[in-house]
């Protein structure tokens, strides 16, 4: 198995890769669009590794009103919290689009003798810096979120984003569903909002390419 650009195998080789996929650590396999890779209340001791294509990380309550909760592009990955913990899933991981997952069994991958698994200790390091990444991203979205109305939250995001591509130029993960369900909104009301804001000056769009006029 070819390595992949990814914050999980920083500092590992194709040697390593290739010994991960004989020990059975490390599979590949390919979902359609629409694939559920993992249901809310599934256990798992796999970590997913998006190789190709998007994953979206989704909540669903009990009366079915739904919210993303992050986008995970190629390189990224999901389900870390929960293999490590033994948690049940809270939340669903889809396949936004055709995508190759690459899953890495840590439980098992835990339980193997460092002696024999040298680059044990490398990988661990690695989930530990991703799990600080992922808890900045998730105050982001706390930030998006907690906002009453759907403008401002609009503009924290869009200010982010904008920050994070360093121009004020961008394109966004999310379509107009993706964008509402992770801001929490109703779609047509977050249309609605997006025409007022390019109205009053503050922003123009086409799809997901936005570009900020002025913040206020």
């Amino acid at each position: 198995m070819a390595i992949i650009k990814s914050p999980v195998f920083k500092d590992i080789s194709e040697a390593e890769i290739s010994e991960m996929t004989s020990a059975g650590f490390l599979r590949a396999r390919k979902f359609r669009k629409k694939a559920i890779i993992y249901h809310v209340t599934d256990i798992v001791h796999e970590i997913g590794i998006v190789a190709s294509g998007q994953v979206t990380i989704e909540y669903i309550d009990m009366w079915g009103n739904k919210a993303i909760m992050s986008n995970i592009a190629p390189g990224q990955v999901f389900a870390e919290t929960y293999a490590l913990s033994g948690e049940p899933l809270m939340v669903d991981a889809v396949a936004s689009e055709t995508s190759v997952v690459l899953f890495l069994n840590i439980r098992k991958l835990m339980d193997s003798q460092p002696e024999n698994v040298h680059y044990k200790d490398t990988i661990l390091n690695n989930l530990l810096h991703i799990s600080i990444q992922k808890n900045l991203t998730l105050s982001n979205r706390i930030f998006c979120t907690s906002p009453k109305t759907i403008r401002d939250r609009l503009l924290i995001y869009l200010s982010n984003e904008s920050r994070k591509a360093g121009c004020e130029e961008f394109s966004i993960p999310f379509d107009r569903q993706q964008l509402a369900d992770y801001l929490n909104v109703d779609r047509t009301a977050l249309s609605k909002e997006l025409g007022k804001m390019r109205g009053d000056g503050l922003i123009e769009f086409r799809k997901n390419v936005f570009h900020l006029l002025s913040i206020c």
